[in-house]
């Protein structure tokens, strides 16, 4: 298989690194205010949060400043979760980045454990709730077993052995960053469409890419905690579905080596880690 970019072997790595944590958020000020004042304290290697607002109407940003003064507030340049998160990933300073839900489903306690896991040699921290130690107190049985029919797919499409393909709490060393290779974040698109990436697949573009880029992949266990306040947008059977035409796309943009944008609009092996 041809792959687009290869991670090169690093260059020495801190075994202290500083550590950029990535929280996008549309209207999610009732949450940020229980969410951020509690990342600080989790591990003293963060040395940043920076909220990524993705055009709020109520108190995001003005709650974000009130309770952690010194975020760093972006504004995203399209729509779509993955432009929030690729906005994030092009300002972090820091050695490692964290990408981290601003709904409260995210335990911060547990982000010693994802910069524990690089430092021991991980390019790319993948938290599970379904290996030991994980779990989860907002699946349903229905979002269960599409997980695994999910996970099944993208295994035998690129080799990988996920036991939870469909979670966005992760981590990675910046200097994978490259591997990536998403869309600039700040680039206008025709009509305010959204780019390949913009949306929420760009969990699943991620897992794609760092696995066919040959990055050395850890699972972390992972307890998925219900969501504070507001209800979740997500839908089994769409969201499912739009999950696996990212693995097929991915597929092909691997096989050809260059990125692979399906209508040009949106319409490795894996370590596990003992909790």
């Amino acid at each position: 298989m041809t792959m687009h970019a290869q991670i090169e072997a690093p260059t020495t790595r801190s075994a202290t690194p500083t550590v950029s944590v990535v929280v996008p958020a549309l209207n999610e000020a009732r949450n940020l205010e229980v969410v951020l004042p509690t990342l600080r304290a989790a591990d003293h290697r963060i040395t940043e949060v920076l909220l990524v607002d993705g055009g709020s109407v109520d108190d995001t940003v003005a709650t974000a400043r009130r309770v952690l003064p010194d975020v760093r507030v972006l504004t995203q340049g399209r729509k779509g979760k993955g432009n929030a998160l690729a906005t994030g990933f092009s300002a972090a300073t820091g050695d490692v980045i964290v990408m981290f839900d601003a709904d409260g489903s995210a335990d911060p306690a547990e982000i010693p454990a994802f910069v524990d896991a690089l430092v021991e040699g991980a390019d790319f921290a993948k938290g599970s709730r379904f290996t030991l130690g994980g779990g989860s107190a907002d699946i349903t049985p229905v979002r269960r077993a599409g997980n695994y029919g999910l996970n099944v797919a993208m295994n035998r499409t690129f080799g990988t052995h996920f036991t939870d393909l469909c979670y966005g709490y992760n981590a990675f060393w910046t200097d994978v960053l490259p591997v990536l290779d998403l869309a600039d974040p700040q680039a206008p698109s025709r009509d305010g469409d959204m780019l390949w990436g913009d949306g929420f697949e760009i969990e699943t573009v991620i897992n794609c890419r760092f696995a066919a880029g040959g990055a050395r992949i850890a699972e972390v266990p992972s307890v998925e905690r219900e969501r504070i306040f507001g209800h979740s947008n997500l839908n089994a059977v769409k969201d499912g579905l739009r999950v696996l035409r990212t693995i097929a796309t991915e597929r092909v943009r691997a096989r050809r080596g260059v990125p692979a944008r399906p209508g040009s609009r949106q319409t490795a092996g894996v370590t596990r880690i003992a909790s």
